[in-house]
């Protein structure tokens, strides 16, 4: 089966159990909750399993992306890349890209990642 990246508006007790891996810190039942027309939940699926997310927050023409994590046993396989082209490529009206440095990864593979995908630093983020 093909890896999709997918705009999630509702979850299954899957999708929650899934997410609970991906973010073990985070209350799945109230980020579903908070869904919303400016506050989208973007997974990548394979196989009927979400192998990462991330949160974007929409701003006139700015997307803020929070939480980009992709779960440990499936880190360095292109899963986070496409995930990220892929929300920004649904994305198309929007301009201006910020990421958080929210402090979940290893911050010189987070550098070198977000390098990857286009982005510079920033004091508390990356821009594109």
């Amino acid at each position: 089966m093909k890896l999709t990246i997918q705009r999630l508006a509702s979850l299954t007790a899957q999708d929650r159990i899934d997410l609970a891996k991906v973010w073990p810190g985070i209350d799945i039942v109230q980020l579903e909750a908070q869904l919303s027309d400016t506050q989208h939940l973007y997974a990548a699926r394979f196989n009927d399993r979400l192998l990462a997310a991330l949160q974007l927050t929409l701003s006139g023409t700015q997307g803020k992306i929070t939480h980009l994590n992709v779960r440990e046993v499936t880190q360095r396989r292109g899963v986070g890349q496409y995930l990220l082209e892929e929300t920004i490529a649904q994305n198309g009206a929007l301009t201006d890209w910020w990421i958080a440095d929210d402090g979940e990864a290893d911050q010189g593979v987070r550098a070198a990642f977000m390098q990857a995908c286009g982005f510079r630093a920033q004091v508390d983020g990356w821009v594109k």
